[in-house]
Parts: structure tokens; sequence; C-alpha cells
């Protein structure tokens, strides 16, 4: 597992091992970040179950301001600390060991951009998404990954289901808000 582009360009990342672990291949990492594309510079991002933090890393590699990252396995959480070492993004990151539910209860800060990536068929990804967008910027964008075979919400809050990309197996959903015109209307 490696940083795709920016900063820290080819940078090799500590990853975990096991049967649970599924880490975001390199295709849908990097059209995850097409869908972004101009939208990282000086963003703030949450990689909420954050793994071993390469999405977040990334960007962080890309431009984005701050990043903060959150899981609730504590050998996460060391791999996520270890990987902001070897990438020298400390300074621009913050690490919380805490549930989804827990950390967004707590929470003051706001955000840009949020990365939802649960265990799969846990139901985790419908309960937090609402929460989520309690905690976004106006402006803001959510990408959750998720099996085809899970479908989401119409609705996220204020936030409405944009686009579907699939990749296999494997789905990526965006939420973004709908956008007032002149006159006040939405278009989305």
């Amino acid at each position: 597992m490696r940083i795709i582009t920016g900063s820290k360009r080819g940078k090799k990342l500590v990853t975990l091992e096991g049967e649970q672990v599924r880490p975001t291949t390199d295709r849908v990492k990097e059209s995850l970040f097409n869908i972004l594309q101009f939208q990282l510079e000086g963003r703030r991002f949450l990689d909420l179950f954050a793994g071993s933090g390469q999405i977040g890393l990334e960007a962080l590699s890309r431009g984005a301001a701050f990043a903060v990252f959150v899981d609730s396995s504590k050998e996460s959480i060391r791999v996520v600390e270890k990987n902001l070492q070897s990438t020298g993004f400390e300074s621009q990151a913050k690490v919380v060991m805490a549930d989804y539910a827990s950390y967004l209860r707590g929470c003051r800060e706001r955000f840009d951009i949020a990365f939802l990536d649960p265990p799969y068929h846990t139901g985790l990804l419908e309960k937090a998404l609402p929460e989520v967008a309690e905690r976004m910027n106006p402006g803001g964008v959510i990408l959750c990954e998720h099996p085809k075979d899970e479908t989401l919400p119409e609705t996220a809050g204020m936030f409405v289901r944009q686009k579907c990309y699939r990749y296999g197996k494997i789905m990526l959903t965006a939420y973004r808000q709908p956008v007032a015109d002149e006159e006040g209307e939405t278009e989305e």
C-alpha cells in the first residue's frame, strides 16, 4: 500500500493484517480522489473508520490542510500513527481512538470532506451518515465506500445522494448539499 500522488507520492504505508482488513484498492482510491479533484486544497478531511489511514494520508499528500483519523481499534490507531510519522504529517493530523458515535457526539470540529468506510454489512454506514452530515461545512462532500449490494439512503441530513460509482463489487457514493440558485431554488 502506498500514497499514489501529491507531496508524498510513492511513499509506502504500513498496513493492518488479518481477515477483517479490507484496504481500499489503488483503483478505487484513485477514483475517489478524481471525484474530489480540485476540492482538497486547504480543506479539513475526516477519515472515519480510518483503518491504516491511507485515505486521509492521501488527502494530506494532495493538499488537504488537516485530517482527523478516527478508529475504535487500538491496532488501527497504532498503524495510523506510524504512517503519520513516516510521512511527516503529524502536525496536520489528529488521531482519535473511539467508536464513530462517541467521537461524533463529542465532536466540535467541522469538516469539508468526510470519507466513511466501515466494516461491510454492519449497518454502521447508515447510522453514521446523518451524524457526519451534522459536522460538515456548507459545500462539503461525504464519500462512502460500500459493497454494491448495500443501498444507501437518498439523504443524510441536508446532504443528498448525488452519484454512485461502481468498481467491480465496490461502490463509492457521494453526498453533497443542494446548491441554491440566484432565485433561491435548489439545484442538485
